[in-house]
């Protein structure tokens, strides 16, 4: 490692110290003032119980420490002329940020009505955790905010998905050592292992020990220093610790940590960019350990306060009621002396704002964290470039993820030179058949490398690491800073980051309320290596319940598409990948699959979200007997060979096929945008007769979707209902009742009068099921009349 050049790391002068203590102060007073007041804001008149909230909500015990970040932050962004994003990651920091931006005018600038006078003070106050105001996290209300702090342990995820391809970019980002216990953020820790110095930005962790959680100590704080410096340099960080409560000597010592972590930062990505270093990397992190609650009441009905569990939330928490509780939180908050940061108006004094930078410098208000206003539409080059040729459907066969490889191969390189596109996955990409990006780009990798490895880049924009957390907050990030991306995985597995995707499908629907954030390039999963076709990994690989989460979420934000072919995937992820502020989910297979449509009529059956296959069917005009619908691409050609079955025993019936692409299509259209009206949905179902839907997840979803149908009582879903095992593909299928056969059965079983007229042809259907079952364990593997199939009207 070179040497550290510390021309920057000088100690603070006596104004400097002066200054950097008033900010802090004042962030400390404001910050408290949103837990506890609702009038009387500088305090001109004694406290009285009317000024206090009647509930009190929020949590103090972090905001000290957040508040001296914020304000050492401002300092070295001015001093340095840096653009700078923070990623807050205790919970409820809230107020301190808040705070923080409302003294940079950042916040007024956003919210006028909240305006940097003792008007807008008392606004600021009085709206923190009160009806109709803002929540205690640092929500996307919050100025210069990417990251909601309420669920922990995705923070430093967050923050180096933010400083991918952002060269010019610091990402400081406070992890609170409750935070530090999870997983996601334990695995976050190896995300230096991805970071290009030369054309990434730095993330600057700042672990905050402030030594509990909510009621328990945190593991981190309870570490020997020296045994914490092991862990930290085992993860490839150099540590620089600042420990204290004196506040003028954390002050000095925090400058000096800034000062040194950044001439460190400085030194490596010069050496990087401008040298040709290309060994790895060891970047700077800061521990900050200071007392939970700092500053605020010692000791609360002679028990112990500051310093202990007691101040994670309310510290004094029967104020109106309680004349000494009264009493002590305005000792609290004179204690800071707001007459000497505040002018009588409520307007920060000089001294407050010497250390705040100008302008988008401020963390409340770079672009960074509205990354609408930064990104840019992806070049995607016509369909027609990527599709594969369809002269009859169902005679060829192609593996749909593979030709979308092509089309993301072709996005990678013409995103080369502006590298604001990013393919993210948990060491999946080339078992999903993506890997013709390997032809674009390599994988990202910092770390050691040995003459078998194949694809490994110091400055690849493939991204794979076995964690889904990190993939989604690497991806999180990056979009939530301007740029675009892609999330494959197993179906089974993308269930990891459940909650993850709810976090950021509640960041958007937020957001879209937010005249002042701008649309966001949407999340876009691909969900491949699916239950249908995890037949040789068995049933811990056979989950398609993802879909079912994803649609209990906001309609206005979320989408789902199950493609039935290699062209209509095609048309689905050129639309994801177009669009704005979606989750966007695709299901489609890896395997080989039949194309069924041509690029121009999966264009057309794409827009339209759901519709009919006439050429499949057998209505010639006439009203149908029964509806065969299909969703995914394994029950589409279930339904297929069902219906071919059909054309041949029973020629006489009329059977519409329908497919659809689009799941929220079933709803109601008051329900979501892209639902249908009563009137599309009984031309398409019939409001009377026999739906027989096949469906690639479990069956309840459809009957969730369409329950306030007209026709939902003759609606009968065949999907998977939790048989699986390690066996063949077709045998999956039977398994779970969702085979060519019983589709025929089904049929037979609904469409009045037919029970008796085809009772042969049912017991054929039957006796298929049953030489299946004796084939496969004789021969291991799908009778000849499945495996060999083609569709053949």
């Amino acid at each position: 490692m070179p040497e550290v050049e510390h021309q920057n790391a000088t100690a603070l002068s006596d104004d400097e110290l002066r200054t950097l203590d008033a900010h802090w102060r004042a962030a400390n007073y404001l910050a408290a003032g949103q837990i506890y007041l609702m009038s009387n804001p500088l305090l001109t008149e004694p406290l009285k119980p009317e000024h206090i909230k009647p509930r009190l909500l929020g949590h103090w015990g972090t905001s000290p420490g957040l508040n001296l970040v914020y304000t050492h932050l401002n300092r070295v962004i001015s001093a340095r002329g840096l653009d700078a994003l923070c990623v807050w990651g205790p919970g409820h920091g809230g107020p301190s940020v808040l705070a923080g931006s409302w003294l940079d005018g950042s916040y007024s600038e956003t919210y006028p009505d909240v305006s940097r006078d003792v008007q807008g003070m008392e606004r600021l106050f009085r709206q923190f955790s009160f009806p109709g105001g803002v929540p205690s996290h640092v929500a996307p209300e919050v100025p210069g905010s990417i990251h909601e702090g309420g669920e922990l342990g995705y923070s430093l995820a967050h923050a180096y998905g933010a400083a991918f391809d952002n060269p010019n970019l610091l990402v400081a980002c406070v992890i609170g050592d409750g935070e530090a216990e999870t997983g996601p953020l334990a695995a976050s820790w190896h995300s230096d292992k991805f970071l290009d110095p030369v054309h990434d930005g730095a993330v600057l962790p700042i672990l905050h020990l402030n030594g509990y959680k909510i009621a328990n100590p945190t593991v981190l704080s309870r570490l020997p220093e020296a045994e914490l410096d092991q862990l930290l340099r085992g993860y490839g960080h150099e540590p620089l610790h600042v420990t204290g409560d004196d506040p003028a000597a954390v002050h000095r010592a925090m400058a000096r940590a800034f000062d040194e972590a950044l001439d460190r930062i400085a030194l490596m990505q010069r050496s990087a960019r401008e040298g040709g270093v290309a060994e790895r990397v060891h970047w700077p992190v800061i521990v900050l350990r200071t007392p939970k609650g700092w500053t605020g009441p010692a000791e609360v009905d002679g028990l112990p306060v500051e310093g202990t569990w007691r101040s994670h939330q309310v510290p004094l928490a029967g104020v109106r009621e309680n004349p000494e509780h009264l009493r002590q939180l305005e000792a609290w908050l004179r204690s800071y002396r707001p007459e000497e940061l505040f002018h009588p108006d409520g307007r920060p004094v000089a001294d407050v704002l010497a250390c705040v930078p100008a302008g988008a410098r401020r963390l409340g208000s770079t672009p960074h964290a509205n990354g609408g206003l930064l990104v840019r539409d992806l070049p995607i080059r016509s369909l027609d470039s990527f599709a594969v040729p369809v002269e009859k459907p169902g005679t060829t066969l192609h593996e749909p993820t593979r030709v979308l490889g092509g089309l993301l191969e072709q996005v990678m390189k013409d995103t080369r030179a502006r590298r604001d596109f990013r393919v993210v996955g948990p060491d999946e990409t080339a078992s999903n058949r993506l890997q013709a990006v390997f032809d674009a780009s390599g994988k990202a990798w910092q770390a050691g490398t040995l003459p078998v490895d194949e694809h490994l880049d110091r400055h690849g924009r493939v991204m794979e690491i076995l964690s889904e957390h990190l993939c989604q907050g690497w991806l999180e990030g990056y979009l939530l800073t301007g740029r675009h991306g892609l999330f494959s995985c197993y179906e089974a597995f993308v269930h990891i980051v459940d909650s993850m995707v709810n976090q950021h499908i509640k960041w958007l629907k937020t957001s879209r309320e937010l005249p002042w954030r701008a649309p966001l390039a949407s999340l876009n999963y691909l969900l491949t290596s699916h239950v249908w076709r995890q037949d040789h990994n068995g049933f811990s690989h056979q989950d398609p319940g993802f879909v079912d989460h994803v649609l209990n979420k906001s309609p206005d934000v979320v989408r789902v598409y199950l493609p039935p072919d290699a062209n209509t995937l095609l048309s689905v992820a050129d639309h994801a990948l177009r669009s704005r502020d979606y989750v966007n989910v695709i299901v489609a297979g890896k395997q080989p699959c039949f194309d069924w449509l041509s690029m121009d009529a999966a264009r057309a059956h794409c827009a339209r979200g759901a519709g009919i296959w006439d050429w499949a069917g057998t209505e010639n005009g006439d009203e149908p007997d029964v509806v065969l619908a299909c969703a995914g691409d394994v029950p589409t050609q279930e339904v297929l060979a069902a219906a071919q079955l059909l054309r041949h025993h029973l020629p006489h019936l009329a059977v519409r096929v329908v497919n659809v692409v689009d799941m929220t299509r079933l709803l109601p259209r008051e329900e979501h945008p892209h639902g249908m009206s009563e009137f599309e949905y009984d031309g398409l179902f019939t409001t009377d007769k026999p739906v027989i839907f096949a469906y690639h997840g479990y069956p309840w979803l459809i009957h969730r979707l369409a329950y306030r149908r007209t026709g939902h009582k003759n609606l009968h879903v065949r999907g998977y209902k939790e048989s699986g095992t390690t066996t063949t593909p077709f045998d999956m299928v039977v398994r779970n009742d969702l085979d060519r056969y019983r589709l025929v059965m089904d049929v037979i079983d609904r469409v009045p009068g037919l029970g008796v007229r085809a009772a042969a042809v049912r017991q054929q259907m039957a006796d298929a099921r049953t030489r299946h079952h004796a084939w496969i364990r004789e021969h291991g593997t799908d009778l000849p009349e499945v495996a060999d199939w083609t569709w053949n009207a």
